[in-house]
């Protein structure tokens, strides 16, 4: 079987070829037992690198007891029928955003995606590191999950499409963007301007490509892995939204676990998203000149306009309303005031 190592990940965006055929498990017959990791990025992106050395390193750890497979790139369906399967029990782990699926059951979950909120990485993984992230995961039993304490990152997310660079909020007044299935993405670029289309991820590049929207927005990272710079022209480094996946389990399933080997298991997928991350950065440190160098015209607006648009919208205020006074007061602690 073919095996892909973190070097092979970070060499660029070429490595970063969706392989939906790949399957990353290999064979356990000597495992006690064994246990599925969904995820729904290409098997070389980084994520699903730093789940498998996760995965030998349990392995070893609990003398072959233990085996987890990873299934890459919604090999074991979308993130619906991910969710759906982790809480049912058919899936014992699962890497998935916080503001997609997963709000639409426990809707707390979205609050890192709020625009505009962070200044960096750094401030973004301090907040769930800490008191913020604590916070959250807290309300994951209510519904029967339960999330790992480390948060793999997939970074900031840019605007690109066909028409113009995004430099101020006006550029985005009736642009027709692709946004994922989520209340927190449609309203956030109705409040900035735009007319938002919620299309799953799978007919994004047709969509872009037919004219049904003008644009969409991602991590760098994507936008390569999708060969999105094939079908957009501007790219816009607005860093709207930062955006990362739980490593989430059902709290049934984790306590059926052997006792012994859950430390282990949560030990070596905690050390992986931190993994994770300093391969997200460096990636996405290297993308910008690759993919200008296929096409993509960048640009770097100033910020401060965007999120003063949001304020006189009432977007920050909305959001305050839906997520609760304690959250709020959580987020603000790490962000400055919003609105």
């Amino acid at each position: 079987m073919q095996q892909i190592n973190r070097r092979q990940a970070l060499i660029g965006s070429a490595a970063l070829v969706a392989a939906p055929a790949l399957m990353l498990h290999r064979p356990a017959h000597a495992a006690e037992f064994t246990y599925k990791f969904g995820t729904n990025v290409p098997a070389t992106h980084p994520l699903n690198v730093r789940a498998m050395e996760a995965s030998d390193r349990i392995l070893k750890e609990t003398n072959g007891q233990v085996a987890i497979n990873v299934f890459p790139n919604n090999q074991l369906g979308n993130d619906s029928d991910m969710l759906s399967q982790l809480r049912a029990g058919g899936l014992e782990f699962f890497t998935i955003s916080g503001v997609n699926v997963l709000s639409q059951l426990v809707p707390i979950s979205s609050m890192w995606g709020i625009g505009f909120a962070w200044p960096s990485d750094d401030a973004v993984h301090k907040a769930l590191d800490g008191e913020l992230g604590k916070f959250l995961r807290s309300q994951f039993p209510k519904v029967g999950l339960l999330a790992m304490d480390t948060i793999w990152s997939s970074g900031f997310r840019q605007v690109t499409n066909s028409v113009k660079p995004i430099t101020t909020p006006d550029d985005l007044k009736g642009l027709k963007m692709r946004v994922p299935v989520s209340p927190l993405w449609t309203s956030l670029f109705k409040s900035l301007g735009a007319a938002p289309a919620s299309i799953s991820f799978a007919e994004t590049y047709s969509s872009l490509q037919t004219k049904v929207v003008d644009g969409q927005e991602n991590p760098l990272a994507i936008i390569s892995i999708a060969k999105l710079y094939e079908v957009q022209k501007f790219c816009s480094m607005t860093n709207h939204m930062w955006d990362g996946w739980w490593c989430m389990t059902n709290q049934k399933v984790w306590d059926r676990i052997p006792e012994a080997a859950r430390p282990v298991i949560a030990r070596n997928l905690n050390r992986a998203a931190l993994e994770m991350r300093e391969d997200g950065a460096k990636l996405n440190a290297s993308l910008r000149s690759e993919l200008a160098a296929k096409g993509l015209v960048f640009n770097d607006p100033k910020l401060d306009a965007f999120r003063a648009t949001l304020v006189k919208s009432g977007f920050y205020t909305e959001w305050r309303q839906k997520y609760g006074e304690e959250a709020w007061a959580l987020l603000e602690k790490f962000t400055g005031k919003l609105g």
